[in-house]
């Protein structure tokens, strides 16, 4: 008896069609009697592969029928294909099965479903694509021999009936996953390597993003050798997750990891530069001055190129900690049984070791929460920032002299030319650091001894800023205002408000003309209005050509001979009251401009050739004696040029009031430095310096280790009580 499995009608007889030859065959051969039942055309494409059962014979075909059509018409076909252990199953059924071959719906499909829905399962739990085996596509790979066509006849005379779209076809693997699959089979040690290395870093940097300090200091090998107990938990809980919702939570957890990363980066540049952590409501404004600085230094294409690289740091630590956690929890889902006894023994040893107390030194546990200690100070930090905000507008509304009459205002200095004046970044340090304060106390030496000779006399203390390496707007407000400005958003408030400062103080009075000379100021400044100052001075008023000195637009020493030319030479009405903010001081300190003649400062271009020759910012900006170095030469020249001034162009009215606004960055001040500067008072009328006999400052340009600190906004309300002004809240 012959067999043909043709789309083609089969006659209910034994006998094969005209065009086919006969086929002997032996009992043990011969198919059951099933084979009779008329097939339909919806069940052709759904039971024509019976490759499954016998791959590596038949794999081609199965992958493209079509294209094997010539050699379908083999007759030997079936006899391959027929495997014995099938054979006593289909001989030991005499009856046909004529019922069941007529049911429309037949269990091959279920088998079908059953097994492409299990391959699928398989295939993403062990991140093998499903296109990688051809063979796992077969339809109806465990049903009888009987009861479905010969791939190679049927693929011979194809229906027309049946449309392209009907027939399944397996799809191809994506090229990438092609070519890693073969340079993996290729090369399995170096593979190997790879996966392994791969896992080695990713686990590195999971590690070292959640115990990762916040200050430059604190980074040492001691640090990361520790048991993070939110890795612990986040292993657990990736074990445990099916894979879509634990590849959900891993990129959640990776992104948050990523975040959290690029603040304790802020943290470490903030502490370095600022003395103080990054605080993530207020800080984001200081960014844009920041970019100032950078094209002030670097020049435009500098801080542009600075800028871009930190995005790209931005960006790449970002997906390195996202891709990191999803390895890492794949690889646990992998090897359940391994991952969940490792998790349970460092669980084990966290435990004891946070129950002793076990440390590698004093303050680096080896049981650590770092990250979730950081998130709760993060966010403890925000929820401070938002009651400060409220509670320090209510402080800002109370003010001791906010009523008192203007002719009860600074009765003790009328008559007098009033000077305030910052020297940027003058702080304790300065005078007291092994590798600055000889050349700067040499220099308060030499000053004092001209101001002695000149006839004038001084008066210095200290005062604690309320900012550290930077932001000098906050020390400068802090001082004229009498409150605790630290922050920006205290700055905003008070400026918005009315507050009484000190030059606002003497313009109340009527009795004084108030003018600033701030040639750090370069765009609007509406602050102008809060201060109380009649005309402002900026950059682009003092009529200066020469070049810039990195941050500072001009040299200190121009900036108070234009001073003297535009405003204190001219004839005034009143005296003046003067608001003056040095800045040849300002980091980075490189290149430093050099005192020149008097008569020869003319408009500032005798410095080009000065600026030319100095030092460039690179040659001293990552070496921290460097830049003390150049830092202590920076405060020596703000101060000669400031006395120097005063000894020239003052007189008996002459009172001088000059300080400075924070201590240098932490990189030069040291990383535990106070926040102190040091304040001096000169002037020629010795009643002045009487007045604050009773603060006990010392005498001349250089205060003692142990003269009194106060609170820099301490100084509004005692200076304006010694002065003669009469508190009226």
């Amino acid at each position: 008896m012959s067999f043909n499995t043709s789309s083609r009608q089969l006659s209910k007889t034994d006998e094969a069609p005209e065009d086919v030859p006969s086929q002997e065959v032996t009992p043990l051969d011969a198919p059951a009697p099933r084979d009779t039942v008329q097939t339909s055309e919806a069940e052709t494409p759904e039971v024509s592969a019976p490759e499954a059962k016998a791959p590596e014979t038949e794999a081609p075909e199965a992958k493209a029928p079509e294209a094997e059509a010539p050699e379908a018409k083999a007759p030997e076909a079936p006899e391959a294909e027929a495997p014995e252990a099938e054979a006593p199953e289909a001989t030991t059924d005499p009856e046909p099965k004529a019922p069941e071959a007529k049911d429309p719906e037949p269990e091959a499909p279920e088998a079908e479903a059953s097994q492409t829905e299990t391959s699928q399962t398989e295939a993403s739990e062990t991140g093998t694509p499903e296109t990688e085996g051809p063979e796992a596509e077969a339809p109806d790979a465990d049903a009888p021999e009987g009861e479905v066509e010969a791939p190679e006849q049927a693929a011979a005379a194809p229906d027309p009936a049946v449309s392209d779209a009907d027939t399944p076809t397996a799809p191809r693997p994506r090229r990438w996953r092609r070519v890693w699959g073969g340079w993996r089979e290729k090369y399995p040690v170096a593979a190997r390597v790879l996966a392994w290395t791969t896992t080695a870093v990713a686990l590195a940097v999971v590690v070292v993003a959640l115990l990762m300090p916040t200050q430059a200091d604190k980074v040492r090998i001691a640090a990361f050798v520790r048991l993070p107990v939110e890795a612990i938990f986040g292993a657990a809980l990736l074990i445990v997750l099916p894979r879509k919702p634990r590849i959900a939570v891993a990129a959640f957890a990776g992104l948050g990891l990523g975040a959290l990363t690029v603040v304790n980066f802020l943290d470490i540049g903030f502490n370095e530069y600022l003395g103080r952590g990054f605080n993530v409501v207020l800080d984001w404004s200081l960014f844009s001055d920041a970019q100032g600085y950078l094209q002030d230094t670097f020049g435009k294409g500098g801080a542009l190129g600075i800028a871009a690289l930190a995005v790209t740091l931005v960006i790449a630590v970002l997906a390195l900690t996202t891709l990191s956690v999803i390895r890492l929890g794949n690889l646990a889902a992998r090897h359940t049984e391994t991952a969940t006894r490792t998790t349970l023994v460092l669980a084990i040893a966290w435990v004891t070791c946070a129950a002793l107390g076990v440390q590698y030194a004093a303050g680096i546990p080896i049981a650590s929460e770092h990250t979730m200690q950081a998130l709760q100070f993060k966010a403890e930090q925000v929820q401070r920032t938002l009651q400060d905000e409220a509670e320090f507008a209510k402080i800002a509304k109370k003010d001791n002299f906010a009523n008192t009459p203007p002719d009860q205002l600074l009765t003790g200095l009328r008559g007098k030319d009033m000077m305030i004046t910052f020297i940027e970044s003058y702080g304790r340090s300065a005078i007291e650091d092994p590798v600055m304060a000889p050349g700067v106390d040499a220099t308060l030496t030499a000053e004092n001894k001209k101001l002695t000779d000149a006839g004038f006399a001084a008066k210095s203390g200290w005062l604690t800023s309320a900012t550290y390496g930077g932001s000098s707007w906050l020390g400068h407000s802090t001082f004229m205002s009498g409150l605790w400005i630290s922050n920006q958003q205290r700055y905003r408030t008070v400026t918005a408000g009315e507050r009484l400062t000190l030059p606002g103080a003497f313009k109340k009075t009527g009795a004084w003309d108030t003018v600033g000379v701030m040639p750090g100021v370069q765009k609007a400044w509406p602050e102008q209005n809060f201060y109380g100052i009649d005309k402002l001075y900026d950059s682009h008023k003092l009529g200066y050509k020469g070049p810039k000195f990195s941050w500072s637009t001009m040299p200190d020493q121009y900036a108070l001979t234009a001073f003297e030319r535009l405003v204190h030479s001219k004839k005034h009405d009143k005296p003046l009251m003067s608001t003056i903010i040095l800045t040849s001081s300002h980091q980075p300190w490189a290149p430093i401009p050099e005192l020149v003649p008097q008569d020869q400062v003319g408009d500032g271009s005798i410095y080009n050739a000065i600026e030319k020759a100095g030092k460039k910012p690179a040659d001293i900006i990552t070496d921290s004696t460097k830049s003390k170095q150049e830092y202590g030469k920076s405060i020596q020249y703000s101060v000669s040029s400031l006395i120097n001034y005063l000894v020239k162009y003052g007189n008996k009215n002459t009172v001088l009031i000059f300080l400075g606004d924070h201590q240098p960055i932490a990189r030069v001040s040291g990383n535990h430095a106070s926040r102190d500067v040091p304040v001096s008072i000169v002037a020629k009328d010795p009643k002045v310096l009487d007045k604050i006999a009773a603060w006990n400052w010392a005498d001349g340009l250089q205060p003692k280790q142990d003269t009194p600190v106060w609170k820099m906004n301490a100084f509004r309300d005692r200076f304006l009580t010694a002065y003669g002004s009469t508190p009226a809240p």
